[in-house]
């Protein structure tokens, strides 16, 4: 097989370097982590070995992330949040002519393989999750992963010998390769992959990210990929995570003496062959098996306006028309400016959903300032879950949840659970915490957080 041709696909100013090869009868997006060149991979005999075996199985769209390899970089203080990359992915496959793909992601593109995958199932055939974690924090699930002091010295690390040798073995990642010849290629293929500031800057929001609350919106066939033995961030354990959180997923535990081909621990090295054929198995079953489900993880977006029955008494019937007039206007401009979704209008309230909860926050205290200009204010309420499509309308215990924040909130305040915390890191937003709540019908106590514009 040829080297492929690169192809740059735009998602508004950004370009993103994707290249196709293959013609399986199955699409898979490949999302390679931690290093990601495109024209460089090839170079490696290893690597290129591996993208050929996916070709065999599948017509492969593999692409460098936004800020990686090929595609456009980012300043390290404009990490993007990582419903960004999300759109990035669609504008790929869009570009691509794919409707539909089994998703590959693999070390720390494992978290926006699991995001794209609960947002987007209409475009997920399946979903494969190779040597990767749900969050680089310190968690009751991750308890290998580094300490604070242990991030400092990836940290400074980092500052001295990214490119040259990088230390990954004493922090508990793969070790570097052990033929000299790849060696000298994966320092090179390092350096052209990431600058050392933007690396410890994304490295810093994984720290703050954490994908667990999407593992159950999961519904996608998934194979899980992990080490039969390991430490640090390639733990077993936190493969047995993954596979136990999310439906319908398949554990996969190799280790190199599966594979004859002694050469490393990355996966296209001394497990390639190994990990291929457990790829050829989930791609089989996708092919049989094509369902596409009508449950998704959103963002759900509940407005009120406060005050509202004192408000029309005070300006009379006809005035207060022509506020809730402009007010649902003004609303729908900032939905369709944040790509939000109207579900429905109550009176003197919107319903909307989002596919990323960055946005759907940053929507919502939009909204609170500019209806000030009207003489009024909203109260707003924010909840990341499964939604689910019933009769043609989104719901679900999610929405519940959802509309039972906003009504926690304040005139002027924006409310959101610690899903929606949780999974913007790297947004930009502030979260004040503001305690734990009792939510009218829904079980447990929740913990809620006042979005700061």
């Amino acid at each position: 097989m040829d080297i492929p041709d690169t192809h740059y696909a735009w998602n508004g100013p950004v370009s993103l370097a994707y290249q196709v090869f293959g013609d399986g009868p199955v699409d898979l997006l490949y999302l390679q982590g931690y290093c990601s060149h495109l024209d460089l991979a090839w170079e490696s005999s290893y690597l290129a070995r591996f993208l050929r075996g996916l070709a065999a199985h599948a017509r492969v769209i593999a692409t460098d992330r936004r800020g990686w390899g090929l595609s456009d970089r980012f300043a390290p203080d404009a990490v993007p949040p990582l419903e960004a990359l999300t759109d990035d992915l669609l504008t790929v496959m869009d570009a691509a002519g794919s409707s539909r793909a089994v998703v590959f992601g693999s070390w720390d593109c494992g978290a926006l393989a699991m995001l794209f995958a609960a947002t987007h199932p209409g475009r997920v055939a399946g979903l494969i999750l190779c040597d990767t974690f749900p969050t680089f924090a310190l968690t009751e699930d991750t308890p290998t992963m580094p300490t604070p002091r242990g991030l400092q010295e990836i940290d400074a690390e980092l500052h001295e010998h990214w490119g040259r040798d990088f230390g990954d073995e004493a922090w508990g990642g793969p070790p570097r390769p052990r033929d000299p010849r790849e060696r000298d290629w994966f320092n090179r293929y390092t350096r052209a992959s990431v600058a050392p500031g933007g690396l410890i800057a994304e490295g810093r929001r994984l720290v703050e990210l954490d994908a667990r609350p999407a593992l159950p919106s999961i519904h996608a066939p998934t194979l899980v990929v992990g080490f039969r033995q390991g430490r640090g961030v390639l733990d077993p354990a936190i493969s047995r995570v993954l596979a136990d959180r999310i439906p319908n997923a398949r554990l996969a535990q190799i280790g190199e003496e599966d594979d004859p081909a002694d050469t490393g621990w990355w996966h296209w090295y001394g497990r390639g062959d190994a990990i291929l054929r457990e790829i050829g198995v989930l791609l089989e079953d996708v092919r049989r098996q094509d369902v596409v489900f009508d449950r998704v993880l959103a963002t759900v977006l509940f407005t009120d306006i406060v005050d509202s029955t004192k408000r029309a008494a005070a300006l009379g019937d006809q005035a207060w028309k022509d506020v809730v007039e402009r007010h649902h206007a003004l609303v729908r401009e900032h939905l369709a400016a944040y790509k939000g979704s109207e579900i429905d209008t109550a009176g003197d309230g919107f319903y909307a959903t989002f596919d990323g909860p960055a946005r759907a926050a940053t929507c919502a205290t939009s909204i609170v300032g500019a209806v000030r200009a009207l003489g009024i204010e909203v109260r707003a309420g924010l909840h990341t879950g499964e939604v689910a499509t019933v009769a043609g309308k989104s719901g679900g215990i999610a929405v519940v949840i959802g509309s039972r924040v906003a009504a926690m909130a304040g005139p002027s305040e924006v409310l959101a659970t610690q899903t929606v915390r949780d999974l913007t890191a790297g947004s930009g937003l502030t979260f004040e915490d503001t305690g734990e709540y009792e939510l009218k019908g829904v079980p447990d106590r929740w913990h809620l957080y006042r979005v700061v514009a």
